[in-house]
């Protein structure tokens, strides 16, 4: 069912620049304590605490729907770990005792008795018939830990947040939108550790040419902080005219996977704010099952993914591929776990992938996995996005690729994106705009080469080694030298390719020793 929500008379809303206030305040106040080092500390505090005062809100709200209907309640959180029991008051349990509740295996309870603490009880949360909202609980604190030491900081943090109320829907979609700017922040400061995520406008463009539809399960097998899926959400959420639809675009619409426990959290919180009230992500490597194994039960509709690339995998999980595309690139693997997870029938399933431009010229497995991609999925478009998409992080170029399982391929499609005119690179400040895509989605919609569009014969592609890297054959001719950071990137992506290549080698001298 959608999420009913109503508006407490004693609370009044509170407006965007209301909460972006109380928000800088716990901020400021977390900068004060010792234990945390950044906005990588901060921001998984502040939702933490926001997620269990958001789940309290909503069960309020549940419990009264149960008494109107005459139905028993049965909380998700047992008092005395409910927010309402330890964190509601402004005066309750605080400083080294607070630290203690939180963070212990066994501890003094706000009512006074010993027991578990806090994140010992939500850990062990488990769901009946199947799963429900206690599995998603478990699995997100199993992965968090609380880095504030100073307990009387952490009251004041709490009393903050205390003051957002989730039981009203502008509020929520007014914090939503500001938790995205706080997940901006945070991918910002990522990208210094070597991640970086997909800016909105690219999210925004690969939802709206895939056009999921309600009914269609949606998948994003590397979700990250779950912009594909909020964005696959609000788009089916829009599509809703009925309680019916409500009720099946809360059921088993969106799947992820995420192993990575930072954006694993923030993508549950991340949904919930958005009106999924059962986020069904999973904490395991989307990549750690046997290709040979999936089934049509496992298969989806659409799936939407950036999936990381540049990344190596354990031996273990090489294994699970078959032996002549085995790699140790992220990237291909997930390319060809997308290709499997791709359903079948009654209609074929469809992908949005962003990947990069080595993916393209790639030979030997990664020419291998384009050839299946040719000759049994439907590659019918490559969007070759502009030098800087992903700036600063990283400026290695990307493209996105859409294909799916109707029929094998026979033309296909590129269209290269252009910078805006006047500008020469994007920054983190101004970064592309889903206004940019505009021409590209009326060009979609009603396909003819033109200067910026232009199409391949799939059997040109197979016999030129499957190279997809085509350049625009109506483009002039660019004689400026590529910027010293597009150099250094595009030498250390052959670098890259030359190293997966000697461990290809490598490893079959080792199976032919093993053979002899």
């Amino acid at each position: 069912m959608a999420r009913k929500v109503t508006k407490k008379n004693s609370a009044p809303l509170t407006t965007a620049q209301a909460l972006g206030s109380i928000v800088k305040s716990a901020r400021d106040i977390m900068r004060k304590d010792k234990g945390l080092n950044g906005d990588l500390d901060r921001l998984p505090m502040l939702t933490w605490i926001m997620f269990l005062k958001f789940l309290d809100d909503l069960e309020h709200i549940r419990e009264e729907e149960s008494k109107l209907e005459g139905k028993r309640f049965k909380p998700t959180i047992e008092k005395p770990y409910r927010w309402r029991d330890w964190a509601s008051s402004e005066d309750g349990i605080t400083g080294d005792e607070l630290i203690s509740f939180i963070n212990n295996e066994e501890a003094r309870r706000p009512d006074g008795k010993k027991g578990e603490g806090l994140f010992s009880y939500l850990r062990g949360l488990q769901g009946t018939n199947g799963g429900d909202r206690r599995d998603v609980i478990a699995i997100v604190f199993k992965g968090t830990v609380n880095r504030m030491i100073n307990g009387y900081l952490l009251r004041d943090v709490i009393n903050k947040i205390n003051s957002i109320h989730f039981n009203s829907t502008e509020e929520i979609h007014t914090l939503s939108r500001l938790y995205e700017s706080l997940l901006k922040e945070m991918r910002d400061a990522a990208g210094d550790s070597g991640e970086f995520y997909t800016p909105r406008a690219v999210v925004r463009f690969m939802v709206e040419v895939t056009n999921p539809r309600l009914g269609e399960v949606i998948l994003d097998p590397a979700c990250g902080t779950g912009g594909f899926l909020v964005e696959s959400y609000s788009h089916l959420e829009k599509q809703c005219k009925k309680v019916e639809d409500r009720r099946i675009l809360q059921g088993s619409s969106i799947l992820g996977g995420e192993a990575k426990t930072l954006p694993y959290l923030l993508a549950q919180m991340n949904l919930l704010l958005h009106g999924l009230e059962f986020p069904r992500i999973s904490p395991d490597n989307s990549l750690a099952v046997r290709l040979a194994e999936v089934g049509d039960r496992e298969r989806v509709d659409v799936i939407l993914t950036n999936p990381p690339f540049g990344g190596e995998e354990e031996r273990g999980i090489l294994n699970n591929f078959p032996a002549d595309k085995q790699t140790a690139e992220t990237a291909l693997l997930f390319l060809q776990l997308i290709m499997k997870k791709l359903r079948r029938q009654p209609q074929p399933g469809r992908a949005g992938v962003v990947v990069p431009n080595g993916t393209l010229f790639g030979d030997g497995v990664c020419a291998r996995i384009k050839e299946e991609l040719l000759k049994e999925f439907n590659l019918h478009t490559i969007v070759r996005l502009p030098n800087g998409v992903f700036a600063p992080y990283t400026s290695i170029p990307t493209n996105l690729l859409f294909f799916d399982r109707s029929k094998p391929t026979k033309d296909v499609w590129y269209y290269e994106q252009p910078l805006p005119e006047g500008k020469k690179n994007y920054t983190k400040t101004a970064p592309i705009q889903f206004e940019e895509f505009a021409d590209c989605i009326k060009w979609w919609k009603k396909r003819g080469e033109n200067e910026r569009a232009w199409k391949v014969p799939a059997t040109e592609l197979l016999a030129n080694g499957c190279n997809l890297d085509r350049k625009n054959p109506r483009a002039k001719e660019d004689i400026t030298h590529l910027p010293p950071e597009q150099l250094a990137a595009s030498i250390l992506e052959k670098e890259r390719r030359i190293a997966e290549i000697i461990m290809n080698i490598q490893e079959l001298l080792a199976k032919g020793k093993e053979s002899a």
